[in-house]
């Protein structure tokens, strides 16, 4: 099987929707078992290996690395070592800060060299025209940030419990509310991929359509 990053956006996903849900929610439910059962060192401990098995899932059925998955799964294994071996719980609350502060910089980073990165991660799921990939880069780039703040002022003022809540229960809601309110720009911006190819067949004639 071969395995490889891709530069170009995959056409299709090799997942089905059950699965990629599992794969995608697997790891935040044993860290939330892990810390209702016992604590957050043990949510901890479970944390890891179950990202590193989601993470093989992800290559296994996609036949390539995912961006995404990938940066979150070194950043929880770096944080979480951390927070494993010094016995200090700070490294794993700012793991979220971290990947989004990433995620953020990325985008910011392509756009400012003319180059939509999010193309990358969502490309399987739209076909837009160039100018809504970086709308839509340039959106999703300030949700990150917003994430990033917003779990910086959580995690710093409020109860470890309500942070663990939080993390599991909150961030995803906002990243589903925030992904629906770009449906009309997305709208906008789709492109027919099989009306583009229908413009540059030949003609009957064997030359090339006329312009």
């Amino acid at each position: 099987m071969k395995i490889d990053f891709a530069t170009d956006p995959p056409k299709q996903s090799n997942m089905n929707p059950m699965t990629r849900l599992v794969v995608e929610f697997g790891p935040l439910g044993a860290f939330f078992i892990g810390y209702i059962l016992w604590d957050l060192m043990t949510a901890t401990a479970l944390f890891i290996p179950a990202m590193l098995v989601s993470l093989a899932i992800s290559v296994k059925l996609e036949r390539r690395v995912p961006l995404m998955p990938l940066v979150t799964t070194v950043v929880v294994v770096i944080f979480g070592g951390l927070t494993l071996i010094l016995n200090d719980d700070t490294f794993i609350k700012m793991k979220p800060t971290i990947v989004n502060s990433l995620f953020a910089f990325a985008l910011f980073v392509g756009l400012a060299f003319g180059r939509a990165f999010l193309k990358y991660l969502f490309g399987p799921a739209f076909q837009l025209d160039d100018e809504g990939w970086k709308k839509l880069s340039f959106r999703w780039a300030w949700l990150f940030v917003f994430l990033a703040i917003l779990n910086e002022i959580i995690w710093r003022t409020q109860t470890e419990s309500f942070w663990v809540s939080f993390k599991v229960f909150g961030m995803m809601p906002i990243t589903i509310v925030f992904a629906l309110t770009q449906l009309p720009l997305i709208q906008r911006h789709t492109i027919d991929p099989d009306a583009e190819a229908a413009s540059e067949t030949p003609g009957k004639d064997g030359g090339e359509k006329r312009k």
